[in-house]
Protein backbone atom coordinates (compact mmCIF):
# COMPACT_ATOMS: atom_id res chain seq x y z
CA UNK A 1 0.00 0.00 0.00
CA UNK A 2 2.83 2.41 0.89
CA UNK A 3 4.51 1.84 -2.48
CA UNK A 4 1.20 2.32 -4.31
CA UNK A 5 0.46 5.60 -2.46
CA UNK A 6 3.95 6.92 -3.19
CA UNK A 7 3.60 6.09 -6.90
CA UNK A 8 0.15 7.68 -7.02
CA UNK A 9 1.47 10.85 -5.37
CA UNK A 10 4.35 10.92 -7.84
CA UNK A 11 1.99 10.59 -10.82
CA UNK A 12 -0.35 13.27 -9.48
CA UNK A 13 2.59 15.67 -9.06
CA UNK A 14 3.80 14.95 -12.59
CA UNK A 15 0.32 15.64 -13.94
CA UNK A 16 0.05 18.92 -12.02
CA UNK A 17 3.51 19.97 -13.19
CA UNK A 18 2.57 19.19 -16.81
CA UNK A 19 -0.70 21.11 -16.45
CA UNK A 20 1.14 24.12 -15.03
CA UNK A 21 3.64 24.03 -17.90
CA UNK A 22 0.79 23.92 -20.40
CA UNK A 23 -0.91 26.88 -18.70
CA UNK A 24 2.28 28.93 -18.74
CA UNK A 25 2.78 28.08 -22.42
CA UNK A 26 -0.78 29.19 -23.23
CA UNK A 27 -0.25 32.46 -21.36
CA UNK A 28 2.99 33.11 -23.22
CA UNK A 29 1.59 32.09 -26.61
CA UNK A 30 -1.77 33.86 -26.46
CA UNK A 31 -1.01 36.69 -24.03
CA UNK A 32 -3.54 35.29 -21.58
CA UNK A 33 -3.39 36.79 -18.05
CA UNK A 34 -5.74 37.70 -15.25
CA UNK A 35 -5.24 41.04 -13.50
CA UNK A 36 -4.49 40.65 -9.80
CA UNK A 37 -4.15 36.84 -10.06
CA UNK A 38 -2.25 35.42 -7.06
CA UNK A 39 0.31 32.67 -7.20
CA UNK A 40 -1.25 29.19 -6.95
CA UNK A 41 1.99 27.16 -6.93
CA UNK A 42 5.49 27.27 -5.46
CA UNK A 43 8.69 25.95 -6.97
CA UNK A 44 11.33 24.35 -4.73
CA UNK A 45 13.57 21.29 -4.68
CA UNK A 46 13.11 21.04 -8.46
CA UNK A 47 9.39 20.42 -7.96
CA UNK A 48 6.15 22.37 -8.08
CA UNK A 49 3.96 22.55 -4.96
CA UNK A 50 0.34 23.72 -4.78
CA UNK A 51 -1.09 26.04 -2.16
CA UNK A 52 -1.46 24.19 1.14
CA UNK A 53 1.33 21.67 0.51
CA UNK A 54 4.14 21.29 3.04
CA UNK A 55 7.70 20.26 2.21
CA UNK A 56 11.26 20.28 3.57
CA UNK A 57 14.07 21.94 1.67
CA UNK A 58 16.49 19.43 0.18
CA UNK A 59 19.34 21.80 1.03
CA UNK A 60 18.35 22.03 4.69
CA UNK A 61 16.38 19.26 6.39
CA UNK A 62 15.68 21.60 9.31
CA UNK A 63 13.65 24.06 7.19
CA UNK A 64 9.99 23.23 6.53
CA UNK A 65 7.89 25.29 4.13
CA UNK A 66 4.25 25.72 3.20
CA UNK A 67 3.13 26.83 -0.21
CA UNK A 68 0.78 29.80 0.21
CA UNK A 69 -0.91 32.23 -2.16
CA UNK A 70 1.87 34.69 -1.27
CA UNK A 71 4.62 32.20 -2.01
CA UNK A 72 6.64 29.82 0.16
CA UNK A 73 6.48 30.44 3.91
CA UNK A 74 9.40 28.70 5.61
CA UNK A 75 10.52 28.21 9.20
CA UNK A 76 13.52 26.45 10.65
CA UNK A 77 13.01 23.69 13.20
CA UNK A 78 14.56 24.39 16.61
CA UNK A 79 16.38 21.38 18.02
CA UNK A 80 15.81 20.48 21.66
CA UNK A 81 18.81 20.35 23.96
CA UNK A 82 20.49 16.99 24.37
CA UNK A 83 20.59 15.42 27.86
CA UNK A 84 23.47 16.62 30.00
CA UNK A 85 24.58 13.02 30.46
CA UNK A 86 24.68 12.27 26.71
CA UNK A 87 28.02 10.68 25.87
CA UNK A 88 27.28 9.47 22.32
CA UNK A 89 25.70 11.80 19.75
CA UNK A 90 24.84 10.78 16.17
CA UNK A 91 24.15 13.02 13.18
CA UNK A 92 22.12 11.31 10.47
CA UNK A 93 22.01 12.97 6.99
CA UNK A 94 18.21 12.74 6.83
CA UNK A 95 17.65 14.15 10.32
CA UNK A 96 17.46 17.79 11.21
CA UNK A 97 18.57 17.44 14.82
CA UNK A 98 21.29 15.28 16.40
CA UNK A 99 20.30 12.17 18.31
CA UNK A 100 21.54 11.08 21.72
CA UNK A 101 22.38 7.40 21.41
CA UNK A 102 23.73 6.78 24.90
CA UNK A 103 23.65 8.47 28.30
CA UNK A 104 25.88 7.83 31.28
CA UNK A 105 29.39 8.69 32.44
CA UNK A 106 32.64 7.91 30.71
CA UNK A 107 35.61 7.58 33.06
CA UNK A 108 39.03 6.50 31.80
CA UNK A 109 37.51 4.97 28.70
CA UNK A 110 34.83 2.96 30.55
CA UNK A 111 31.11 3.84 30.36
CA UNK A 112 28.98 3.63 33.52
CA UNK A 113 25.21 3.86 33.99
CA UNK A 114 23.63 6.88 35.67
CA UNK A 115 23.63 6.41 39.45
CA UNK A 116 26.14 3.57 39.28
CA UNK A 117 28.82 3.31 41.98
CA UNK A 118 32.18 1.96 40.91
CA UNK A 119 35.79 1.66 42.06
CA UNK A 120 38.26 2.18 39.21
CA UNK A 121 41.12 1.47 41.61
CA UNK A 122 41.64 0.42 45.20
CA UNK A 123 42.02 4.08 46.15
CA UNK A 124 38.93 5.53 44.44
CA UNK A 125 35.21 5.32 45.10
CA UNK A 126 33.16 6.96 42.34
CA UNK A 127 29.55 7.56 41.35
CA UNK A 128 28.07 8.39 37.94
CA UNK A 129 25.95 11.48 38.61
CA UNK A 130 22.83 12.55 36.70
CA UNK A 131 24.75 15.31 34.88
CA UNK A 132 27.02 12.74 33.23
CA UNK A 133 30.04 13.50 35.42
CA UNK A 134 31.77 10.80 37.45
CA UNK A 135 32.67 12.18 40.86
CA UNK A 136 35.24 10.31 42.91
CA UNK A 137 36.54 10.26 46.45
CA UNK A 138 40.19 9.31 46.75
CA UNK A 139 41.27 7.39 49.84
CA UNK A 140 43.22 9.51 52.30
CA UNK A 141 46.31 7.49 53.23
CA UNK A 142 48.28 8.39 56.31
CA UNK A 143 51.92 9.29 55.59
CA UNK A 144 54.00 6.11 55.86
CA UNK A 145 56.51 6.15 58.79
CA UNK A 146 59.42 5.36 56.50
CA UNK A 147 61.36 6.86 53.60
CA UNK A 148 61.17 3.76 51.39
CA UNK A 149 57.50 2.73 51.30
CA UNK A 150 56.34 0.00 48.91
CA UNK A 151 53.20 0.26 46.77
CA UNK A 152 51.68 -3.20 46.24
CA UNK A 153 49.27 -3.83 43.34
CA UNK A 154 45.65 -3.76 44.44
CA UNK A 155 46.38 -1.82 47.60
CA UNK A 156 45.66 1.85 47.96
CA UNK A 157 48.10 2.91 50.65
CA UNK A 158 51.83 2.20 50.73
CA UNK A 159 53.46 -0.03 53.34
CA UNK A 160 56.80 0.10 55.16
CA UNK A 161 58.18 -3.39 54.51
CA UNK A 162 61.36 -2.64 56.53
CA UNK A 163 59.56 -0.89 59.36
CA UNK A 164 59.80 2.79 60.41
CA UNK A 165 63.02 4.51 59.39
CA UNK A 166 64.57 7.79 58.25
CA UNK A 167 67.61 9.23 56.51
CA UNK A 168 70.73 9.59 58.62
CA UNK A 169 71.63 12.95 57.08
CA UNK A 170 70.74 15.38 54.29
CA UNK A 171 72.70 13.38 51.72
CA UNK A 172 70.01 10.70 52.01
CA UNK A 173 72.61 8.08 51.28
CA UNK A 174 72.02 6.09 54.47
CA UNK A 175 68.75 4.88 55.96
CA UNK A 176 68.61 3.93 59.64
CA UNK A 177 65.79 2.21 61.52
CA UNK A 178 63.63 4.12 63.96
CA UNK A 179 63.77 3.38 67.68
CA UNK A 180 67.16 3.08 69.33
CA UNK A 181 70.04 5.50 68.50
CA UNK A 182 72.41 4.32 65.78
CA UNK A 183 76.12 5.10 65.43
CA UNK A 184 76.48 6.10 61.81
CA UNK A 185 80.23 6.54 62.19
CA UNK A 186 82.64 6.25 65.14
CA UNK A 187 81.91 9.82 66.24
CA UNK A 188 78.26 10.39 65.27
CA UNK A 189 75.14 8.94 66.83
CA UNK A 190 71.73 9.47 65.21
CA UNK A 191 68.17 8.67 66.13
CA UNK A 192 65.03 8.59 63.97
CA UNK A 193 61.79 10.02 65.19
CA UNK A 194 59.61 7.02 65.86
CA UNK A 195 56.18 6.50 64.34
CA UNK A 196 54.50 8.12 67.36
CA UNK A 197 56.38 11.39 66.94
CA UNK A 198 54.09 13.66 64.89
CA UNK A 199 56.84 16.17 64.18
CA UNK A 200 58.63 13.54 62.09
CA UNK A 201 55.89 13.78 59.48
CA UNK A 202 55.84 17.55 59.27
CA UNK A 203 58.48 17.53 56.57
CA UNK A 204 61.35 16.26 58.77
CA UNK A 205 62.53 12.93 57.34
CA UNK A 206 66.06 13.23 58.73
CA UNK A 207 67.44 11.79 61.95
CA UNK A 208 68.56 13.90 64.88
CA UNK A 209 72.30 13.42 65.34
CA UNK A 210 74.92 14.33 67.91
CA UNK A 211 78.68 14.23 67.49
CA UNK A 212 81.20 13.46 70.22
CA UNK A 213 83.52 16.32 71.11
CA UNK A 214 87.16 16.13 70.09
CA UNK A 215 86.46 12.95 68.15
CA UNK A 216 87.94 12.07 64.80
CA UNK A 217 87.33 8.88 62.83
CA UNK A 218 91.06 8.07 63.08
CA UNK A 219 90.98 8.27 66.91
CA UNK A 220 87.44 7.35 67.96
CA UNK A 221 86.31 7.84 71.48
CA UNK A 222 84.50 5.16 73.41
CA UNK A 223 80.97 4.88 72.08
CA UNK A 224 78.30 5.12 74.70
CA UNK A 225 74.58 4.74 74.37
Amino acid sequence: MAKLSSRRLFLERRIRTAALALLLYAQAAFGFSVAGQQESTCEANGSVYYVGEWYFLDSDHCTQCECTTEGSACARTECTSLPAACIHVSHYPTDCCPRCEKIGCEYRGVVYELGQNFEPSGCEHCKCESDGIARCIVADCAPPPCVNPVYDPGKCCPECKEGPNCYADASRGKVIPAGEPVWVDPCTKCRCHDGQDASYWEGNRLATCSRLKNCTPEQPSIQQN
